[in-house]
C-alpha cells in the first residue's frame, strides 16, 4: 500500500475549508493553519491536525498548499518570518492555489529554488459550489514531475485538472478565465435589468436564455441568486476586483487590449468603494440598477 503524502493546508476561507474537507474525505492526512480559529476547529472535527504557524506546518508536511487571498498573503505565509520556507525540506513541494499573477509565481519559484523546492501555481475555478462538491477546475503551472506527484491531491479537490505548462502558466490561464467571468456577470446583469425594466417575466427570460447561445455558468449558478437578491458570496466581489487588477497589469506588459475587462474593473471598483466587496460577484447588478434608477424585484 502506497503511503499518502502529508498535506499542509494554509487558508481556510470560503474555498479552502471545503477543499480541506475533500482532502480528508479522500484519506489524506492534513495539517491546517488559519489566522482565525473558527474554521480550524471545524477542520479538526473532520480529522485535521493543527499547526500554530506556517513554519511549524512545514516541518511535518510533504506538500504545502496555500489558498489565501492575494500575493502579499502568499508571500507572508511562504517567505515571511514565520513562513514555511524556513522549515521546508528539499523533498517538499509547495502549491499556490490562490489567484495572483504569473510574475509573482515566477518570483516565488525562484525563491523556493534556493532550498531545491519546486512550486506549482494551481489556481482554481468553479466557485464555492465546485469546492464543496470536489468538482473544481484546476489549472497548473510547473514541472511535469511535480504535476504528476501532486495529481492525486488535485483529484481529491477537482474534476478537471490541466497542466498548462511552466511556472506561471496556471495563473495566466486563471486570468483569462476571470476576464470571461467578469464580462459574463456584466452581460447577465445588463440583460436582466433591461428585461425587468421592460416588464418581462424574469423566470421565463432565464429559461429561454439558458436554453440557447446565451447559456453560461453565470446564468445557471449566479443569476438565480441575483434574481432573489441573494448577494451572499460564493466568490467575493473584492476578490474579483483584485484578479482583474492582475489581469490588466499583465495585459499591459503583453500589450494586449482588455477593453471589456477594464470596464468590469471600474464597475467592481465602484462596488467595493460602496462597501459591498464582501458580497458575491452578482452584486454587480446593484451598480447598474443605481444608474438605471430601476430595481429588479425578487423573483
Amino acid at each position: 500500500m502506497v503511503k499518502m503524502e502529508q498535506i499542509g493546508f494554509i487558508g481556510l476561507g470560503l474555498m479552502g475549508r471545503q477543499m480541506t474537507r475533500n482532502l480528508l474525505r479522500h484519506g489524506f492526512p492534513v495539517i491546517v493553519y488559519n489566522r482565525s480559529p473558527g474554521p480550524v476547529e471545524e477542520a479538526v472535527k473532520q480529522g485535521a491536525s493543527v499547526a500554530s504557524s506556517p513554519k511549524e506546518l512545514a516541518k511535518n508536511s510533504d506538500i504545502v498548499i496555500a489558498m489565501v487571498t492575494d500575493a502579499p498573503d502568499v508571500e507572508q505565509v511562504i517567505l515571511g518570518v514565520k513562513g514555511v520556507f524556513h522549515e521546508l525540506r528539499s523533498s517538499s513541494l509547495v502549491v499556490d492555489m490562490s489567484t495572483n499573477s504569473p510574475q509573482f509565481a515566477q518570483h516565488l519559484a525562484k525563491e523556493l529554488a534556493q532550498k531545491s523546492v519546486e512550486l506549482l501555481d494551481a489556481p482554481v475555478t468553479g466557485g464555492q459550489k465546485g469546492a464543496i462538491e470536489g468538482t473544481l477546475t484546476i489549472m497548473v503551472g510547473g514541472s511535469e514531475a511535480a504535476y504528476q506527484r501532486c495529481l492525486p491531491v488535485f483529484q481529491a479537490m477537482g474534476s478537471l485538472i490541466v497542466h498548462m505548462g511552466a511556472v506561471g502558466s496556471g495563473q495566466m490561464a486563471k486570468l483569462c478565465n476571470q476576464a470571461i467571468v467578469a464580462m459574463d456577470m456584466l452581460a447577465a446583469s445588463e440583460a436582466f435589468l433591461l428585461g425587468s425594466k421592460a416588464g418581462l417575466d424574469l423566470k421565463k427570460l432565464r429559461q429561454v436564455l439558458s436554453s440557447g447561445a446565451a447559456s453560461s455558468w453565470t446564468l445557471e449558478n449566479l443569476v438565480p441568486r441575483m434574481l432573489k437578491r441573494d448577494f451572499e458570496p460564493g466568490f467575493r466581489a473584492a476578490h474579483l476586483l483584485k484578479d482583474l487588477r492582475y489581469l490588466i497589469d499583465t495585459a499591459e506588459q503583453l500589450q494586449v487590449p482588455m477593453i471589456g475587462s477594464a470596464l468590469a474593473y471600474q464597475l467592481y471598483n465602484t462596488i467595493v468603494a460602496h462597501g459591498l466587496g464582501d458580497k458575491g460577484t452578482q452584486v454587480l447588478v446593484t451598480a447598474l440598477e443605481e444608474m438605471a434608477k430601476h430595481r429588479i424585484e425578487p423573483t
